[in-house]
């Protein structure tokens, strides 16, 4: 397929006064490629995670057990997205532009990920899941580009997405990504 800057513009998700350096608790979402059920069925209402399923929940808690500047609340695996929710104490979302070297003045400027950005932590997650889910031989698997944030503001927004990420299990069958 051609490049087509009509088709492959992305919108940014961002919010444009908001300062993404400060700490703060972050509900996300990822989905599959194409919403394709790789973790795990619903049965009963209860979700019950196979091998992929199971290394995206091991994945999930070592970017703790790595990252002493996060915590993680709330998660649920489902059998094609994955939503959890992620305390920041450090730095935020956003990309950065590493400057020019000043031997390189012709060189163009590299945009790159900021460490400890929540960017940097879904990219890392995404890219150590993948790696092991091919590894137990399933080649054809892919995550969607990018992921859905939302920045949890108050303690009633917090409620509200940890009672979604409590129930997904339960309204499977009604959810957007169910196929």
């Amino acid at each position: 397929m051609k490049y087509n800057p009509e088709y492959h513009h992305r919108r940014s998700i961002r919010l444009k006064e908001y300062d993404y350096t400060n700490p703060n608790w972050y509900y996300i979402t990822i989905c599959t490629h194409n919403k394709k059920c790789f973790f795990g069925e619903i049965k009963e209402e209860k979700m019950l995670l196979n091998n992929p399923g199971k290394i995206v929940e091991e994945e999930w808690l070592k970017t703790r057990e790595i990252r002493e500047y996060i915590d993680l609340d709330n998660y649920v695996i489902m059998p094609n997205h994955f939503h959890g929710i992620i305390i920041e104490s450090s730095v935020g979302a956003t990309r950065w532009v590493a400057p020019q070297a000043p031997q390189a003045p012709t060189a163009l400027k590299a945009t790159t990920l900021q460490p400890c950005s929540l960017a940097a932590i879904i990219g890392q997650f995404k890219s150590k899941v993948t790696k092991r889910i091919k590894q137990i031989g399933i080649h054809n698997f892919k995550w969607q580009r990018n992921y859905y944030e939302h920045i949890i503001r108050n303690e009633e927004d917090l409620f509200r997405i940890r009672k979604y990420i409590e129930l997904n299990p339960l309204k499977w069958k009604s959810d957007k990504y169910y196929l």
